[in-house]
């Protein structure tokens, strides 16, 4: 199986080693990334504004690619999936708005075919469970995280908003236990698992964001959680700097189990 593989911007400087064991559980699963050309950064959040056309070109230039190669677009960054959903489910149903797109994209030159949201957009996690299936996955675990407890941050960009993201139930998801349970781990349902971590004020209001990471990390803790799982970045930043918990990425964890974690893996550019 093929899949456009979207890393996003953080994948790709900050936070390498989790891209690269993205790839590497791919290679075990029998899919191939494929990387799209010159692709640029998502915009880094979704702007509801209906005039704001320029911060979604990206997002829609790479769900053009995926089209014209035949493939779903693959994301593995929440930030990444979420921006890039909305901005699909726009192009799908706002004609107003995709019309203001495609004629912006008509001037990149070359023979040009209209986007209306025709690619199908696939969060890692949902590849896994949909496309590959959890059973697969747990088939090429070599190394079972038997005996952890681990608690799924799903935040808040996975689920919502649900009409659009339709990832899972909004509040009550089971898709990041799913994943969990076939890696070999016990997951740890608690009450803050789909709460804010305040990752998006930090810089306005690190003692807020503080506060609300915080909060999510202890109340895992006390659910019975020895580490919390999450899918996107900056979560993972937020939760390690102002909790008391070991965070993880999901990627990170599967490479755990698959055994693929001691390989060298990249170096600093």
């Amino acid at each position: 199986m093929k899949v456009s593989y979207f890393p996003g911007c953080t994948l790709r400087t900050k936070a390498k080693e989790l891209d690269f064991y993205a790839r590497k559980c791919l290679e075990k699963l029998d899919v191939e990334p494929i990387e799209p050309d010159n692709w640029q950064c998502c915009g880094g959040v979704f702007v509801s504004a209906k005039d704001e056309i320029a911060s979604k070109l990206s997002s829609v230039r790479a769900l053009k690619s995926a089209k014209e190669a035949g493939m779903p677009l693959v994301t593995v960054c929440s930030a990444c999936h979420n921006v890039i959903k909305q901005t699909n489910y726009c192009m799908q149903n706002d004609a107003d708005f995709a019309n203001k797109v495609n004629l912006y994209m008509a001037q990149d030159g070359g023979e040009f075919t209209p986007y209306n949201g025709e690619t199908e957009v696939l969060h890692f996690l949902e590849l896994l469970r949909d496309k590959v299936g959890f059973d697969k996955v747990k088939a090429a675990v070599v190394k079972p995280l038997t005996g952890r407890k681990i608690a799924a941050y799903y935040g808040c960009l996975l689920l919502r908003p649900n009409k659009v993201m339709a990832f899972d139930n909004p509040e009550n998801p089971t898709i990041m236990e799913d994943f969990i349970r076939a890696l070999g781990a016990e997951p740890v349902v608690y009450a803050m698992r789909n709460e804010c971590c305040g990752g998006y004020v930090v810089t306005d209001d690190p003692e807020s964001s503080a506060k609300k990471s915080a909060a999510v990390t202890e109340n895992a803790m006390n659910a019975g959680a020895d580490t919390v799982m999450t899918a996107c970045p900056l979560c993972k930043y937020n939760l390690s700097k102002n909790g008391g918990a070991p965070v993880v990425y999901f990627t990170e964890l599967m490479a755990e189990a698959f055994g693929l974690k001691e390989e060298q893996h990249v170096t600093e550019e």
